[in-house]
């Protein structure tokens, strides 16, 4: 998927649409099964030049080709060349920049320079609304909390979370479901 893909909080159907297309699986399911011998067969949506309509490897040679689908980690996936490069010396020319343009004041209004704003959303704001938690207003006052420490040694952790009456450890992992990804052919 590309990231420039977006669309509007208040346009549902686009969203709809963008939430099914971001999980969509792979491969189709109906393109799946295993044969009696307990091999993948693939069926091909349209015939190699050779005639082939289906492919059959073993589950092993199945999850290889698929691990080889998934980029490596900090990979970009798409590369510029030329001017359009990172450290091109005229791609400053070229690229369209809203914060550069956005601090100098218009022809318009002179004398009223706008304000620069960061792009970025603050993690605090993401975990508010991600998780629904306000780390920035205290629950009881709405006052603005300040963060005075943070704690990283393990014995004062569990130490503090048992004076509070909470679990120190996490809780036991449930065990994976199994489930039918394949039907026999």
């Amino acid at each position: 998927m590309h990231a420039g893909v977006r669309c509007a909080m208040n346009q549902r159907k686009e969203l709809e649409h963008l939430c099914r297309y971001i999980t969509r699986p792979a491969i189709a399911n109906e393109r799946l099964a295993l044969n009696s011998a307990g091999q993948v067969v693939l069926t091909l949506k349209t015939p190699y030049r050779d005639g082939t309509t289906h492919i059959v490897m073993s589950p092993l040679e199945f999850m290889q080709r698929l691990a080889a689908l998934v980029p490596r980690p900090r990979l970009n996936l798409i590369r510029f060349h030329g001017v359009l490069a990172p450290n091109a010396k005229l791609r400053a020319e070229i690229i369209p920049d809203g914060m550069k343009n956005k601090s100098k004041p218009t022809d318009a209004n002179d004398d009223v320079p706008q304000s620069t704003t960061s792009v970025r959303i603050s993690w605090a704001r993401l975990l508010k609304r991600v998780f629904d938690i306000d780390i920035e207003h205290c629950p009881h006052c709405g006052g603005t909390l300040k963060i005075i420490a943070a704690i990283l040694e393990s014995g004062a952790i569990t130490k503090i979370l048992d004076h509070l009456g909470l679990p120190a450890r996490a809780p036991p992992r449930s065990p994976a479901q199994a489930f039918e990804l394949f039907e026999p052919t």
